[in-house]
């Protein structure tokens, strides 16, 4: 699973830079990652962040075991997080009259998802994102 969601991410990526949507590959790429963690892809999550980088592999362990916990309490919760939704993405760097940011180099934005539960509500829920040599992560 996280050779698709990778190959997405990367081919949505690979689009040109004045006719891709930023945001919404953002958007797009922070579903992917959250699939993957429901999909019990744990370690293609972590790796999804961008703090994921260069750290020892014992903070690895504590990230891939936080998010063990995260899964575990939305199951006792709301019986689990059944499905992710993208609403939206926008772009939180500086942005010109039309919208386009400014400076390629370094665009954040923020992801916008819907969580549907096992006991049938839902949340919206907002996730920073920043690109990382080309490719969107989780901050």
């Amino acid at each position: 699973m996280f050779g698709i969601g990778i190959f997405i991410a990367l081919s949505l990526s690979s689009c040109k830079e004045e006719n891709s949507n930023h945001a919404d590959l953002a958007a797009e790429t922070a579903k992917v990652y959250y699939e993957q963690l429901l999909n019990g892809d744990i370690a293609a999550f972590v790796d999804g962040t961008a703090m994921h980088v260069d750290v020892v592999p014992t903070y690895r362990e504590q990230l891939e075991t936080n998010m063990k916990m995260f899964l575990g309490q939305q199951e006792r919760d709301h019986k689990g997080i059944k499905s992710v939704k993208k609403v939206k993405g926008t772009l939180t760097c500086p942005t010109d009259a039309e919208g386009l940011p400014k400076d390629t180099a370094h665009l954040t934005a923020n992801a916008f998802l819907i969580f549907n539960y096992g006991d049938d509500t839902s949340e919206q829920v907002v996730v920073p994102m920043v690109r990382v040599n080309g490719t969107w992560m989780m901050k």
